[in-house]
């Protein structure tokens, strides 16, 4: 049975590290990161709410599709705006959030360090603070209300959070 998962988290949470270490050890999961999406529907990003808007119904319209057609689906996106993940969840019968939870801080020294982006722009915490739209530091992030799972990626290592989502999954009659 497929399955849908949007890990959410601040930036610098930990998203597509997990992300990635979920894709290589499920068979037929597709990765669809907000970043990579994004480029390609506005390749000068404003980050206006608008955008944000377009961006993220475009990659629950996605994931429905690839949802449809068999395939296990990683969503690797911000969301910050509850109402985005929520239309996720009714849109698509096996659907499950996975919530990110680190500091503000560790998320910033984690994004000021990291030398893969994975799509992401750079430097996205410093942009804040000059006024560009940041979850977090001048956008609001919505905390999930009920994710399925939440992982402290302050604590918890990428191959272990892999292994409790994969252990949750299973459970689910999943793979």
């Amino acid at each position: 049975m497929a399955w849908v998962i949007w890990i959410t988290g601040l930036p610098g949470s930990g998203k597509s590290t997990i992300a990635l270490a979920l894709e290589k050890r499920v068979t037929d999961a597709v990765i669809l990161q907000s970043d990579e999406i994004r480029k390609y529907m506005t390749p000068e990003p404003d980050y206006s709410d608008s955008e944000r808007d377009h961006v993220y119904r475009a990659v629950v319209f996605t994931a429905m599709t690839l949802y449809k057609l068999g395939h296990n689906v990683i969503i690797d996106a911000t969301g910050n705006r509850s109402s985005w993940r929520e239309l996720a969840r009714k849109s698509i019968p096996h659907f499950y959030e996975i919530y990110l939870k680190c500091s503000l801080e560790i998320c910033a020294g984690r994004e000021r360090d990291r030398i893969e982006t994975h799509g992401a722009p750079k430097n996205i915490y410093e942009k804040g603070g000059e006024g560009a739209p940041v979850p977090g530091i001048n956008v609001p992030f919505e905390l999930p209300e009920s994710p399925e799972i939440i992982i402290n990626t302050e604590e918890e290592s990428p191959a272990d959070a892999a292994e409790r989502i994969l252990k949750f999954l299973s459970g689910k009659g999943s793979s």
